[in-house]
């Protein structure tokens, strides 16, 4: 008898390019997403295009490569269905962003995994340290945050989504 594998165990994550194709799709989506739950939220209506398009221009990602951070892309037997990013803060401190799984596959373990390889990538960029922002209504996220031993923490800077801050002490690798 052979027992199907479990849904985390589809899972990989590696370093991707940002600019990629495959990574842009996904970067879009992700947009789209946040984005149409604050129009809904706020305006009760989706983005129109237009919207979408110019605020997707408007929050550029491509600081999300060496030196000054880097780019995550997740895979779900072998197809790209979540990402993240981090940028360097300063010596000892990323942020994290961009965080993504497709909702088809929101529960089987891919915000895990992406997370474990967020803190990793952190570890090789020297951080001790790792601060997001988000929004109060992106409730998934901040349960897998939270899940993930993130705290929230006073604000570190403001932007016109920030609303509640969240970080995470990294402990050295293989402690």
């Amino acid at each position: 008898m052979t027992t199907a594998a479990h849904p985390t165990d589809r899972w990989t994550v590696t370093q991707g390019d940002v600019t990629d194709p495959e990574a842009q799709r996904l970067l879009r989506e992700y947009y789209d997403d946040v984005a149409n739950r604050y129009y809904r939220l706020h305006l009760d209506r989706d983005g129109t295009p237009e919207e979408l398009d110019t605020g997707y221009a408007d929050s550029p990602s491509n600081d999300l490569v060496a030196p000054t951070g880097v780019f995550l892309l997740g895979r779900y037997d072998g197809a790209a269905q979540s990402c993240a990013g981090l940028r360097v803060r300063d010596e000892t401190t990323v942020v994290l962003t961009r965080v993504f799984v497709r909702h088809a596959l929101r529960g089987t373990g891919g915000g895990a995994r992406l997370l474990a390889a967020v803190e990793e990538a952190a570890r090789g960029l020297g951080a001790h340290r790792i601060v997001l922002d988000t929004r109060l209504d992106l409730v998934e996220a901040r349960a897998l945050y939270s899940r993930h031993g993130y705290e929230e923490i006073p604000a570190f800077e403001a932007g016109p989504y920030a609303e509640v801050w969240y970080g995470k002490e990294l402990t050295p690798s293989g402690s």
